[in-house]
């Protein structure tokens, strides 16, 4: 399971504009900052990317789904640039937080 997550900072969306090119229609990226957890001792911030301003997601932890995930053309595994599957993670409360460090 990969974990990520939007500190209440990170809810807002970042803009980004790219222009026509070869014919084809410019096209807008709305992107969100959160922090994925792979094991070191911090966090490594990413990018999310969401389909409109109106589509953040709230502040939170969240569980990526394994439906997420591609073999690229070079055999290395990567997210799916569209199509990722988010699905939030049960807040634990100070006495199971306890418990599950101990």
């Amino acid at each position: 399971m990969l974990k990520i997550e939007v500190f209440q900072e990170d809810v807002n969306v970042n803009t980004r504009t790219m222009p026509p090119k070869d014919g084809k229609p410019g096209r807008t990226i709305y992107e969100q900052t959160a922090y994925a957890y792979l094991g070191g001792k911090f966090p490594v911030q990413m990018k999310l990317q969401v389909e409109n301003p109106a589509a953040t997601y709230p502040a939170g932890e969240y569980q990526i789904d394994a439906s997420s995930f591609i073999v690229n053309n070079f055999g290395g595994l990567e997210l799916k640039r569209f199509g990722l599957t988010i699905s939030q993670l049960p807040k634990q409360t100070s006495s199971n937080a306890l418990k599950a460090a101990n």
